[in-house]
């Protein structure tokens, strides 16, 4: 069984405990939407995971506190007054390249959104409504493959 089931029970499964020098005890994800319900609706999806979530209205809101706290993955709606979620993306990008960076559409125009995927600004965007379930597991794989990240530069140092 995976380490990855930890994700969402806290525990792990296996015999071996989990490197902790390369894992973080818990995974801390900052959501951010101008829209409270959609803020919401987010936080209960992941209700249940192991995970510290933290929230923000806007594109200024979610960079003040991403300088303030170390953020592991960002989901981010893309239309939103003043700075949009592909602007924000590109900023956490240029800040912390690890850091991985979800987008949320509920526009049929995906121009703009498949530009900042093009770029590397984003990791997957995801079509509004999503599935619950589909979200669960785009956020563990991501999250994964953040591990992936950080497990290759310590084995390169």
């Amino acid at each position: 069984m995976s380490d990855y089931s930890a994700l969402f029970t806290g525990k792990s499964e296996t015999a071996q405990a989990p490197s902790t020098h390369l894992t973080p005890a818990r995974y801390r994800i900052l959501l951010v939407d101008d829209e409270p319900g959609i803020l919401k609706a987010l936080q209960r999806v992941f209700r249940r995971e192991n995970y510290e979530i933290v929230t923000a209205g806007n594109g200024q809101e979610a960079l003040q506190i991403f300088q303030d706290q170390e953020i592991h993955l960002v989901i981010s709606d893309f239309m939103m007054p003043g700075m949009n979620g592909a602007q924000l993306l590109r900023e956490i990008k240029s800040r912390a390249p690890d850091t991985l960076r979800i987008m949320l559409t509920g526009h049929a125009n995906t121009d703009a959104v498949m530009g900042a995927v093009n770029e590397g600004a984003v990791y997957k965007f995801i079509i509004k409504p999503w599935n619950d379930d589909d979200l669960r597991v785009t956020v563990a794989l991501a999250l994964e493959q953040f591990d992936l990240i950080q497990r290759n530069r310590v084995l390169k140092a």
